[in-house]
């Protein structure tokens, strides 16, 4: 560990602690969306029923350009039967792959929208690609919370902490809560991998210091991920690990690899990769907090296909 990193050494012992204390571990349930490959979380303390929903997703017809709110309402339903209280709305990221649910589940269960505060450099890039216009604020402002690396944070009794890990995009941020970490899209499972980082302000070196960071935590902090593509050979989905089973068994980063090695691997293998089918709906709205563009004269939100621009 970097003897200058006090953030992850706060990490390191809030997670000590919480596994030495079972009151200060938190229950987490999954929502897995199959037509985005997304896990959605709700962390609550059993204590006190406080809860944060991380990464939700807003059902999205790319064809239709029609939204629902069947992923939404399985996480209300959640919330209400087990009698939480929402006090956090937390992105990982700005996701490239779905839309966020988060605007709809604050004005149905309340709590805070927060977000890594460097999503004022995504906000820049892409408010340019879609010509947003000067009433697009480029501030973070859409957002009621903008974490920075290090900041702590509470679910009732159970402490939280944020870490900055950029190298997908320039605001990805792990939240620990707990002995739990939610990684976002640094990290797959062992035998999947590593996200992309080719996206605008992606930086594969970025990525592999990011998530050898994540693996200096304990080796039996409980990492949850924001998705899963069943690696070949396995039938099951599946979203939760170690950092330990990632130090032995991640394909692109366990131990050993080198980072000139896993950017090789890295930049090859994201040159194969084509853009994710619903990037340009899913950043135009995800840097907007979830929200949809402004309606216009008729009554109507629209989402702008920029062409040859990409």
């Amino acid at each position: 560990m970097n003897p200058d990193d006090t953030a992850l050494e706060a990490a390191t012992s809030q997670i000590a602690e919480a596994q030495q204390d079972a009151k200060r571990r938190p229950s987490i349930a999954g929502f897995f969306d199959e037509a985005t490959n997304t896990v959605s979380y709700v962390v609550h303390d059993p204590a006190t029923r406080e809860a944060a929903i991380i990464d939700s997703v807003l059902d999205y017809e790319a064809a239709s350009g029609r939204t629902s709110y069947g992923s939404a309402e399985r996480i209300i339903e959640y919330v209400t039967a087990h009698d939480l209280s929402v006090v956090w709305l937390i992105e990982t990221h700005a996701h490239a792959d779905h839309i966020s649910a988060a605007p709809y589940l604050q004005e149905k269960l309340g709590g805070k929208l927060a977000i890594g505060k460097e999503i004022i450099q995504v906000q820049d890039v892409f408010g340019k690609l879609f010509n947003a216009g000067t009433d697009f604020e480029r501030d973070g402002s859409q957002f009621d919370h903008l974490f920075v690396d290090g900041e702590t944070f509470s679910l009732g009794t159970i402490a939280g902490i944020a870490l900055h890990v950029p190298g997908h995009t320039p605001a990805d941020m792990a939240f620990i809560i707990g002995d739990a970490a939610f990684v976002g899209d640094t990290m797959f499972m062992p035998d999947f991998g590593t996200a992309r980082a080719d996206f605008p302000g992606g930086d594969a070196r970025q990525l592999f210091r990011s998530i050898r960071r994540l693996l200096l935590l304990p080796g039996a902090t409980r990492l949850f991920l924001c998705h899963d593509y069943k690696a070949p050979g396995r039938d099951e989905y599946a979203w939760e690990t170690t950092v330990e089973q990632q130090r032995t068994s991640n394909v692109h980063v366990r131990d050993g690899v080198t980072e000139d090695e896993f950017v090789a691997l890295r930049t090859s293998r994201d040159a194969t990769l084509s853009m994710p089918g619903l990037i340009l709906p899913s950043v135009q709205v995800n840097i907007r907090g979830g929200r949809l563009p402004e309606p216009e004269d008729n009554g109507v939100s629209y989402i702008k296909i920029p062409v040859n621009a990409v």
